[in-house]
């Protein structure tokens, strides 16, 4: 049996990223992601999410429920408070990643692509375990414009996050393939078709 083709996608942030692997799912590819994953894991009755509240303590707690905006709040103004965090999450996201890999490998009805959806796939030095990877980037303003509408957050914000990400120029230079998104949801899916084909066809 041929080996299900496992993809990373990286890139900036507010870049397209979720974008980019919606579209791969409806072409048939598995995707899964590596924030989802954090949510489902950060559950204050997990052992995860037990470990996070021993190093940020329950002031991250609403409703006996850790509240990702504070841990976010948190760890972001506190380099050492989010190194430690990221070394308690990180081997959680990509154990997860692999296990939902070899139960699509083994599965009757494979997909046609493995698609795993990682912000921080070389700061986290993940991109070993795939098969190629996909940096998504584009221009720092649309960016910017993207992550305001999605989060109310301000241009300071988005600078702290950014300044702990690779700069996008190195994403790309160390990605196989660079999904340029500065046009439009069409000119993205255009582009986003045309790799899944040369993916699927080039083993």
């Amino acid at each position: 049996m041929l080996k299900l083709r496992k993809v990373a996608i990286t890139g900036g942030l507010s870049c397209g990223k979720s974008s980019v692997c919606r579209i791969l799912k409806e072409l048939g590819a598995y995707v899964v992601s590596a924030d989802e994953i954090v949510h489902q894991l950060l559950s204050s009755d997990t052992n995860l999410g037990q470990k996070v509240i021993e190093l940020l303590g329950t002031g991250i707690l609403v409703n006996q429920a850790i509240d990702r905006s504070r841990v976010a709040q948190m760890v972001f103004q506190n380099d050492r408070l989010l190194d430690a965090l990221e070394k308690i999450i990180h081997p959680a996201v990509y154990d997860e990643i692999e296990k939902q890999y070899q139960e699509q490998q083994d599965s009757k009805n494979r997909p046609s692509l493995f698609i795993a959806e990682i912000p921080l796939l070389f700061e986290s030095d993940g991109e070993k375990g795939y098969d190629a990877v996909i940096a998504v980037i584009a221009n720092s303003n649309r960016c910017f414009e993207r992550f305001k509408q999605a989060t109310g957050y301000d241009q300071e914000e988005f600078n702290n996050r950014l300044a702990r990400q690779l700069p996008l120029l190195n994403k790309a230079v160390l990605a196989d393939y660079v999904l340029m998104n500065n046009g439009t949801l069409s000119d993205l899916q255009q582009l986003t078709r045309e790799l899944y084909q040369e993916l699927i066809e080039s083993d």
